[in-house]
């Protein structure tokens, strides 16, 4: 028998006694019950409140009963380890709270009619309509701002990493900070200032150039933080072969990041995809189907889902077309998502077999 295998048998071995691989799920069970009979019996009718009381209760459960077993030092870190997992929880309940919320009450009305059918002359107040002009307006209006933003965004991130120094780069990078913070109505009312000046009417593009300037910071700051990723012994291997500095941005750094600045395009888009207040102050809403971006009043998904819950007080067919809407809009978002994970894992470097 090994000198360790002795060593573990002695009583006074290193290796001291462990809680159970069970434990934590035992203690977190009785967390749970504890939590119930204390709001039961305070005569507490609130989910959330049971949950925090549940969640002290297993922290202080976990210190208490470690600290016995397993000594303080090892129960500090598994208090450190609950406090993980109850934020973590904490972070998910709310979120799957929200999307079965939405799952729940949106399907009531969504269906193939609903996604091709518009609102036309249908009043808020009557059943039937749809949700097609604002899918095609949103489409539109969030296509032609990520057209915008997504080449700005990139190649001044590119500018930043690779070329930026001096006081125009400390500049740009102070400006691109200011602008990730800056809400979204301040945007429209940029747009809406200068529409005023020419005498234009509200049209989709408007919509478009303002959801552009609240995509581009985010664009410049996460392909930023994407370029500083790659190895500068890529960029020296490929300059030491002679290569000029563009063609080693586009064919050694951009395909070696692509995956990342992919995915924080995406996540750029999604948040614009939900913006209303710009919406509503240039494209305007119109209960029709208008395909041209360029020309009067647009459709948004935000926008309908703000119109038709505005108008929800007398009528219960306005407010399960906007919980219909607001269903669209989380799988729109979620398809997008996915396409990025997808075009990330496509255009990703090949390491080899």
């Amino acid at each position: 028998m090994s000198h360790a295998a002795i060593a573990d048998k002695r009583p006074g071995s290193l290796r001291g006694a462990r809680l159970p691989q069970w434990g934590p799920y035992a203690i977190a069970a009785g967390s749970v019950a504890a939590g119930l009979g204390i709001s039961a019996g305070a005569g507490l009718h609130s989910s959330i409140q049971w949950a925090l009381i549940a969640a002290v209760l297993y922290v202080l459960g976990t210190y208490g009963i470690a600290a016995r077993v397993e000594g303080r030092r090892q129960a500090k870190d598994r208090v450190a380890t609950s406090f993980v997992w109850v934020a973590f929880l904490l972070a998910v309940i709310p979120l799957a709270s929200l999307v079965w919320a939405t799952v729940k009450r949106g399907v009531k009305v969504l269906d193939g009619y609903f996604l091709t059918h518009s609102m036309g002359v249908v009043a808020d107040s009557e059943p039937g309509g749809g949700i097609y002009h604002a899918i095609l307006g949103s489409l539109e209006q969030v296509g032609l701002a990520t057209l915008i933003g997504a080449p700005i965004g990139v190649l001044t991130a590119i500018y930043l990493v690779e070329y930026g120094r001096g006081r125009l780069a400390k500049a740009v990078t102070f400006f691109v900070d200011v602008m990730t913070g800056i809400p979204s109505i301040v945007a429209g009312l940029f747009i809406l200032s200068i529409m005023l000046m020419l005498e234009m009417q509200p049209f989709g593009f408007a919509g478009s150039l303002a959801l552009a300037i609240l995509m581009m910071p985010v664009v410049v700051r996460s392909t930023e933080e994407m370029l500083k990723l790659v190895p500068n012994e890529l960029r020296e291997a490929s300059l030491a072969l002679g290569v000029p500095k563009w063609r080693t941005i586009l064919k050694v750094v951009l395909p070696t990041s692509i995956g990342g600045i992919t995915t924080g395009v995406m996540l750029a888009i999604a948040r614009i995809a939900g913006e209303t207040a710009p919406v509503l102050l240039l494209v305007f809403g119109n209960p029709f189907i208008n395909s041209n971006p360029f020309e009067g009043a647009q459709a948004s998904l935000p926008l309908y889902i703000y119109q038709q819950y505005s108008q929800s007080a007398g009528s219960t067919y306005a407010y399960d077309r906007a919980w219909a809407a607001s269903l669209t809009l989380i799988a729109f978002v979620m398809i997008l998502n996915l396409l990025a994970r997808g075009i990330a894992r496509w255009k990703a470097p090949k390491t080899g077999r």
